[in-house]
């Protein structure tokens, strides 16, 4: 079957994307052949012109982390000088912010400290429900749980139950990068393995637990590799479907960032190479193949944060339904040197220009307000 065909083919939705044409779309497929099929299954899966955002903010509870993950510029040793844990008092004052700038939820995301068991978690989401019982939490990525998990002796099911319980809404796709263990064995060596993060969002899903899917692509991984990702996120999606379940609400590629980050750092000294983050160009053509092969993933976001605002413009005709956050607060991309924030009224300019009908969502993708 030729390219042409095999595009129109998974357009209509005949057929499914396999790895191998996978491959060879990100290897050599056309731009704008890719960008034509992919907004063709963007506007079969959710018709019309309405583009998406979320007014939220990411609230990094500890920068300390014993993962040391080498792709990271954020974390903390436990004995840094630079090393926190905010104060109930400082989580209230960035949610009432957030509040204030007519948001509905937070990210709420840290390092995977080695003192905090389940019971602090516990009444860190209990505090804030108490102090603001309408914000939303989107919260802890999978190998958060998992770290819990081994730190309180519990199962990561539990762990789960537990933290919904004291106010858990939704568990973002953090900490995927590449579900390759070759991948992770050299970026994150201490963090959950391919099989733990699936097998965490798995129960998220059982559970009836809203979740995300990520990518963090263009660092050490092959076009083989970023392919074996997207299977093992459509396959773990098929069972949620089958089960009855929603499951993963949205997939967010995103692009390393390697400013300030051992990664970057050992790959020099090693090749005297400089480890660059990847090009627009290779975004694009990864948001477009991922919207062609998750066929089963309604949503798919742009990452204007790590391309910046033309590109995640751009975007909008690569497969992109969704604009992300206004980003009231990132620091995780920031400490690796890129920095991208653009208010309301900026997501909402940008998304009329490109064409669309600007509107505001809560994190369960339901409209909060139209522009």
């Amino acid at each position: 079957m030729s390219t042409s065909d095999l595009l129109a083919a998974v357009a209509s939705g005949t057929e499914r994307l396999t790895d191998e044409d996978a491959v060879r779309l990100l290897s050599a497929g056309d731009l704008l052949e890719l960008a034509a099929a992919a907004n063709a299954v963007r506007r079969r899966l959710v018709p019309g012109d309405e583009v998406t955002f979320i007014v939220d903010r990411n609230v990094n509870y500890t920068n300390v982390c014993v993962s040391e993950c080498r792709f990271c510029a954020f974390f903390a040793t436990p004995d840094s000088e630079a090393a926190y844990v905010l104060t109930r008092e400082e989580l209230t004052r960035k949610v009432r912010e957030t509040i204030d700038l007519e948001g509905t939820a937070i990210l709420l995301q840290g390092g995977m400290h080695p003192d905090l068991g389940i019971e602090w978690y516990e009444t860190m989401l209990r505090d804030i429900k108490a102090d603001h019982p309408s914000i939303h939490v989107h919260g802890f990525g999978p190998p958060e749980i998992v770290h819990i998990a081994k730190l309180s002796g519990l199962t990561t099911k539990e762990v789960l139950q537990r933290l919904r319980a004291a106010g858990l809404d939704s568990l973002p796709g953090g900490g995927a990068e590449i579900l390759v263990d070759r991948v992770r064995g050299h970026v994150s060596p201490k963090k959950a393995t391919s099989d733990q993060w699936l097998d965490v969002m798995r129960e998220a899903h059982a559970l009836d637990i809203s979740t995300t899917a990520t990518m963090m692509f263009g660092g050490l991984e092959t076009v083989e590799e970023r392919v074996e990702h997207l299977r093992r996120v459509r396959q773990v999606q098929d069972e949620a479907v089958a089960a009855g379940h929603v499951g993963f609400r949205a997939f967010i590629p995103w692009s390393y960032q390697p400013g300030n980050t051992a990664l970057a750092e050992d790959e020099y000294a090693a090749r005297g190479t400089v480890l660059e983050a990847a090009s627009g160009w290779d975004y694009l053509r990864t948001l477009a193949v991922s919207r062609l092969y998750l066929d089963n993933v309604r949503n798919v976001q742009a990452s204007w944060v790590t391309q910046g605002a033309k590109i995640g413009q751009v975007a909008l005709a690569f497969g992109a339904n969704d604009l992300g956050s206004t980003m009231i607060e990132e620091n995780v991309v920031a400490a690796a040197g890129t920095r991208f924030m653009l208010a309301r009224h900026e997501l909402v300019r940008l998304i009329r220009d490109a064409g669309f009908v600007p509107v505001q969502r809560d994190t369960l993708y339901r409209e909060v307000r139209r522009f």
